[in-house]
């Protein structure tokens, strides 16, 4: 920050200069005066020192020098400084982000048999809210392969990938609820013998977007599982 600094020079005045002194005034001689015969002064030597006491009367003392107030010669001026207005620093800012939503929350390993069409709705709800995908697991208690798969989604890498993209329903078809079994034939209404677990992928507005009853079931490993999470992620 660097203030302009404007030197003002100030010009060194000089005395002005004072006429000689002691410039002799000339001297009026007056002739001798003449002693006439009687004594007395003659007329020409009155009128001679007459003129002679004029002379010496009106010549004045010459002026003493005049001292000039400016600055002496060899003095250093001080210069006036005039500062200009220091500009106001706005610090950077950085760019506005939004924050990244929090991750949903995945349930745990098994199906829970009072999961229906309430949590689905719920699910849309949040999903319309924070643009997730909404991923419905149907299966059951028993099913080897619906274990197979809870191990998968427990695992770091794959319970990231649902936190961020998806909203997890997982619905019990594996006893003999009628509820459970028209959730199931809604939102995958190819019927027939269904190889669980069931992924159905549902868009926010509740669109079926993929669905593993007609398409197959990707490989239940961490690969197969991760690479169909981010497939249908947005």
């Amino acid at each position: 920050m660097a203030a302009a600094v404007l030197a003002a020079g100030l010009t060194a005045a000089c005395g002005t200069s004072s006429p000689p002194v002691g410039a002799a005034a000339a001297s009026v001689a007056g002739p001798s005066p003449e002693v006439s015969s009687s004594g007395a002064p003659s007329a020409t030597a009155s009128a001679s020192a007459s003129a002679a006491g004029q002379a010496s009367a009106s010549t004045s003392p010459p002026a003493p020098p005049s001292t000039s107030a400016s600055t002496p010669i060899g003095s250093s001026p001080t210069p006036s400084r005039t500062r200009t207005a220091t500009p106001t620093r706005t610090p950077s800012q950085p760019p506005r982000t939004s924050a990244a939503p929090a991750p949903a929350r995945i349930p745990g390993p098994g199906y829970d048999s009072s999961v229906g069409q309430a949590q689905v709705d719920a699910a849309l709800r949040a999903a319309k809210a924070d643009g997730r995908m909404v991923l419905l697991d149907f299966g059951a208690n028993w099913c080897g392969n619906c274990k197979a798969a809870d191990k998968v989604f427990a695992q770091p890498q794959t319970a990231a990938l649902l936190g961020e993209s998806y909203h997890l329903v997982k619905v019990d078809i594996g006893g003999s609820s009628s509820a459970a079994s028209a959730l199931l034939r809604k939102y995958s209404p190819g019927g027939g013998s269904y190889k669980m677990p069931v992924l159905v992928v549902l868009s926010p507005s509740g669109t079926v977007r993929t669905d593993t009853h007609a398409t197959g079931n990707p490989s239940l490993t961490a690969e197969g599982i991760n690479s169909f999470l981010r497939q249908w992620a947005s």
